[in-house]
């Protein structure tokens, strides 16, 4: 599971440190692809593979399975971080993200996040009001 808030920067050859505690997690390899909202996503290999099973049953005729996946793999980019946990983010992912020096690891449960430090800013500030809001339509009788 990935938690919490990690604010490494981007060298100058699109490199990024991971976050320490994650490290061992994924020394063996990761995906890097587009996420939603312009940020970009990182999974495990175990993980990417468990979402690509999920995605091959899906089925092919439906349009949007279709618009995700070509997105989705399209972008996608396997990796493995150097020895000193520096793992390179291709450039047109950095450009999707809009990845400047300045960059914002949130661990999002099953995968971590990039963001821009400023669009992350913005994305928080926008959403974190309506957080309490949803907390029952997201996770009914939980909380």
């Amino acid at each position: 599971m990935f938690l919490g808030t990690h604010n490494p920067r981007l060298d100058d050859k699109g490199r990024l440190f991971l976050p320490a505690k994650y490290r061992e997690e994924l020394s063996g390899g990761l995906v890097i692809t587009k996420g939603q909202e312009r940020c970009l996503y990182v999974f495990p290999t175990a993980e990417f593979q468990r979402i690509t099973e999920a995605l091959r049953a899906a089925p092919v005729t439906d349009r949007s399975v279709r618009a995700y996946s070509r997105v989705f793999f399209a972008g996608a980019s396997d990796e493995v971080p150097d020895k000193q946990g520096r793992v390179t983010i291709p450039s047109p992912l950095r450009a999707y993200a809009g990845l400047s020096r300045e960059c914002t690891v949130i661990g999002a449960n099953t995968r971590l996040e990039i963001w821009d430090t400023a669009a992350w800013e913005t994305y928080l500030e926008a959403e974190e009001p309506a957080f309490a809001d949803v907390s029952e339509e997201v996770l009914p009788g939980i909380l």
